[in-house]
This record gives C-alpha cells, sequence and structure tokens, in this order.
C-alpha cells in the first residue's frame, strides 16, 4: 500500500498540470500515447493476441482515435480510419486464417477502437468551451470511488460484492465508494461556486454525478477484472508502481468518463 500512494502522490500533480495547464495538443498526444500502450497491453499482455502486427495496428488506431477526439476531425476521417483499421485486419486473416481467428479481430477493436474511443471522453471533455474547469469531475468521481472502496473495504469489508471476479471487492467497500464520489463532487462544485462566481452550479446534479458515476466506475473495474481473471494476469502492466499498467489505472475511468461527457452535455452541472 505504501507504494501505491507514493505512486499516486507523485503522478496526481502530474495529471493536474496535464489537464489544467498544459496546451490541449500536448495532453491529447500523452493520453493518445497512453491508449497506445492500453491496446498493447489488452492484447499481448494477456497472450489474448500474440500477433505482432495486430497489436501494432491496434496501438496505432488506438492513438489515431485520441487525435480524432482532439481535432473534432471530419467525420469522414474517422470512417476512412476505420476502414483502413478493417482492411489491414481483415488482410492479415486473410493471408494466414488459421493462426488469425476471427475472434482475435474482435479483440483488436476492443482494444484499438471501443476502449480509446470512451476513454477520448476525457480529450473531448478538454476541448469543451468550460473544459478546463470540468475535466477533473471524472476524475474526481473515478478515484474518489476507487479510494473510497479501497479503504472503506480494508477496515470495515465483510460480504464480497463479486467474489467470483475481484474477490477483494466488497459490498461494504462499494458503499464507501459511492459516499466518496458524492461527497468529492459536492466539494468541487463547492469549489468552482467559490472560486468562479460566473458560473452556476447544480448542487443536485453534483450528487447525481456523484451516483451514477460512482456505480458505473465499479462495472468498469469488472469488466477488466474478469480479463484478467480469464487470462491469469495480475496486471496489465508495471508502468505505474503499485497500480500496475495504464488500464489497472483507467479501468473505471473507461465507463465515468463517457457517462460524465454525457451528463456534461445533457444535464450539466455548472454552466
Amino acid at each position: 500500500m505504501k507504494t501505491r500512494i507514493i505512486a499516486a502522490v507523485v503522478l496526481i500533480p502530474v495529471l493536474l498540470v496535464l489537464v489544467l495547464f498544459a496546451p490541449k495538443m500536448f495532453s491529447a498526444v500523452i493520453f493518445a500515447i497512453l491508449m497506445g500502450i492500453g491496446a498493447y497491453e489488452l492484447l499481448y499482455r494477456t497472450h489474448l493476441v500474440q500477433h505482432a502486427r495486430l497489436v501494432l495496428y491496434s496501438a496505432v488506431m488506438a492513438f489515431a482515435v485520441i487525435m480524432w477526439s482532439y481535432a473534432d476531425a471530419v467525420h469522414a476521417y474517422l470512417l476512412l480510419g476505420l476502414m483502413a483499421f478493417t482492411i489491414l485486419l481483415f488482410a492479415e486473416m486473410m493471408m494466414d486464417h488459421v493462426k488469425v481467428r476471427i475472434e482475435m479481430l474482435g479483440l483488436c477493436y476492443i482494444a484499438g477502437v471501443i476502449v480509446p474511443f470512451l476513454l477520448g471522453s476525457l480529450i473531448r471533455i478538454l476541448d469543451m468551451t468550460i473544459g478546463r474547469y470540468v475535466i477533473l469531475v471524472p476524475f474526481v468521481v473515478a478515484f474518489m470511488s476507487d479510494g473510497g472502496a479501497y479503504f472503506v473495504g480494508l477496515k470495515f469489508g465483510r460480504h464480497k460484492l463479486a467474489p467470483v471476479v475481484s474477490p477483494n471487492k466488497t459490498i461494504e467497500g462499494a458503499l464507501g465508494g459511492l459516499a466518496a464520489a458524492i461527497i468529492g463532487m459536492v466539494i468541487y462544485a463547492l469549489v468552482l461556486d467559490l472560486a468562479f462566481p460566473q458560473f452556476q452550479v447544480d448542487y443536485g446534479m453534483a450528487v447525481v454525478y456523484g451516483l451514477a458515476g460512482s456505480i458505473v466506475g465499479v462495472f468498469g473495474d469488472l469488466c477488466f477484472s474478469i480479463i484478467k481473471r480469464q487470462t491469469g494476469i495480475k496486471d496489465y502492466g508495471n508502468l505505474i508502481p503499485g497500480h500496475g499498467g495504464v488500464l489497472d489505472r483507467f479501468d473505471s475511468v473507461m465507463m465515468v468518463a463517457p457517462l460524465m461527457e454525457a451528463l456534461l452535455l445533457i444535464a450539466p452541472v455548472v454552466m
């Protein structure tokens, strides 16, 4: 736990600088690189796809999806990118249909398109008019929920939440994470309200953000946990000491970020 806390203390300021002060282009490139690494983790580190070119295509596509999210590019460019990705994947299967199975191509789509598109919500939020003010929303919800669940579960956890998928998760921990996410969002809304009086802050929606975000965050965490359970790995990587790889740290964010993007567009917490 000591290593986990030290890594968090070091990385949180880096994250804050990256999303609050760094040029958006720089933030997008760094995140695109991380998604390329995430594609590698999901395919190669799990041994689900041990085909170098397929992994490379997926990593490049993951990078491209993030950059497309940043550039808000013409829809045609995304279509062309998806066509090129599809052609490359199926060309590999045509060249060696015995080793390259259709399920491998499905995994490549998940790693190269679906996961980066969902996590690309972070870049799309950052690119909003008030993006610098609300970009921390998905992180506050996800990280407060994770932290609350971890410490409450460690202290009071008795009843298993999903014993087969993730034996360490408890119902008590999930409830603690839910409370922490709501409290975190209300505090964040209060900070915005006090620091930027020109904004109208909806505290009721802050509670909804925390509540809904924590629930989907737990589901996202379990999604990646079941993959690790099926493939027999402990972590997706070792890039972040005490936390594992990119996907270990962004597992819950994968579901929280797109939900927060949708809510910010449909029912904004701040206007």
